[in-house]
């Protein structure tokens, strides 16, 4: 069974930007309530879909990374394919939509 993986700065571009696979990126923060509703969708997806990686980076960790992806609302999920952003949204999504973004 995998997981979403925690990401930093200095792993993003090896985990995310170099990844054969299709990553979804969930942008979160332990204060956050709609973060923790998502949390265990985000999960489902990483057990259900060993085709794609899912990673999570934490905004006041890694606040870097959430100013250069404009990230003003967590939950944001970002869906990146060959190192190019490709979709994202922001707010707690329902499982299917969140599947949608990412095929």
């Amino acid at each position: 069974m995998s997981s979403a993986l925690a990401v930093n700065k200095e792993s993003f571009r090896k985990e995310v930007l170099e990844s054969e696979k299709t990553v979804l990126v969930d942008f979160w923060a332990a204060w956050c309530g709609p973060c923790r509703m998502l949390s265990p969708v985000i999960d489902e997806i990483a057990a259900e879909n060993s085709d794609i990686k899912v990673v999570k980076i934490n905004v006041d960790e890694q606040p870097e990374l959430a100013q250069e992806f404009n990230i003003m609302t967590i939950p944001s999920l970002l869906v990146f394919k060959n190192g190019e952003l490709v979709n994202q949204s922001a707010g707690v999504k329902p499982k299917p939509l969140i599947l949608q973004m990412i095929k």
